[in-house]
């Protein structure tokens, strides 16, 4: 059993009203692990150059049949888990849809499209957009596993060296108290200033403060008074694997996709800039039956 798994399971046994959502992360998790993804990981740059992802121009070739299995597979899913909200997504299978702009705004974060076309369908908006928001993960994290190596330490940016989003938390790790931040999508990790707000890059500690939980001095929330943003601090020897970022980037306690009668949901945290930062990925209909990106 892997570690992924085994928080899973953890999970489960102290949230059994998460089931619904973990049922969904679990066949995440289960689809990165194919290596399938590896096969349409493109050729990235050696490093990234300056300020700018390793996927930033990337031309990425996915094969239709790939993409619309995977979305049929997380659609059924997660209208089968056992939620209201959730099960209005099997509209999504009876519909004739363009799994094309879906992926697009799935990898560019576009909520708004996302649910606006749930609307359509006359499925829950914010369920739609949430399962959503995990169909580009097996492919991001297949290239953040071969591209890992070539982030390099002079990376300090507060976005993602490899698919340039916002952080999902920050690890303090071992006797150093090295700061990485990690990223919830293809699951990378780099190394970030101590006292520097990943958004904005305020670096003034008047204007930088940290909310310490009484019952737990192994995680700790930093937020900026100039931007508003803020990333949850978790302190370990070392970084978690890259899938078990998964899920704490898509957890948090709120009323949603749990089981009636509870007062817990699972949800993808937002930081307080809240898209990605760079939107490079321009998305057509190539002639060899695949999806081009670039």
């Amino acid at each position: 059993m892997t570690a992924s798994e085994r928080s899973l399971q953890d999970l489960k046994r102290r949230h059994p009203e998460w089931e619904p959502w973990l049922t969904v992360i679990r066949e995440v998790l289960r689809e990165s692990a194919e290596l399938k993804w590896a096969a349409v990981v493109p050729s990235l740059a050696a490093t990234p150059l300056g300020k700018t992802p390793l996927l930033a121009e990337a031309r990425i070739v996915l094969p239709k049949s790939l993409l619309r299995a995977w979305f049929e597979q997380l659609i059924r899913v997660a209208h089968r888990s056992g939620t209201d909200n959730l099960a209005t997504l099997k509209a999504a299978l009876d519909a004739k849809l363009d799994i094309l702009n879906i992926f697009k705004a799935s990898l560019q974060q576009h909520d708004d499209f996302l649910k606006q076309l749930a609307t359509s369908l006359d499925a829950d908006a914010e369920a739609f957009a949430a399962v959503m928001a995990l169909l580009p993960i097996p492919l991001l994290q297949a290239i953040n596993r071969r591209c890992a190596q070539a982030v390099k330490a002079s990376w300090m940016e507060g976005y993602c060296p490899v698919c340039g989003a916002w952080p999902a938390f920050a690890e303090t790790r071992g006797i150093e108290r090295s700061r990485y931040l990690r990223c919830g999508r293809c699951g990378a990790e780099w190394e970030a200033h101590v006292l520097s707000c990943p958004y904005c890059g305020n670096g003034d500690h008047e204007r930088l403060v940290s909310l310490i939980p009484e019952n737990s001095a192994k995680s700790a929330i930093d937020a900026c008074k100039v931007c508003l943003g803020y990333v949850k601090v978790f302190t370990m020897l070392q970084g978690v694997p890259p899938a078990a970022v998964i899920l704490e980037a898509t957890i948090i306690p709120v009323r949603k996709y749990s089981k009636p009668g509870f007062s817990t949901i699972l949800r993808r945290k937002k930081a307080g800039i809240r898209h990605t930062p760079f939107q490079p990925w321009h998305v057509r209909f190539s002639t060899s039956g695949g999806w081009r990106t670039r």
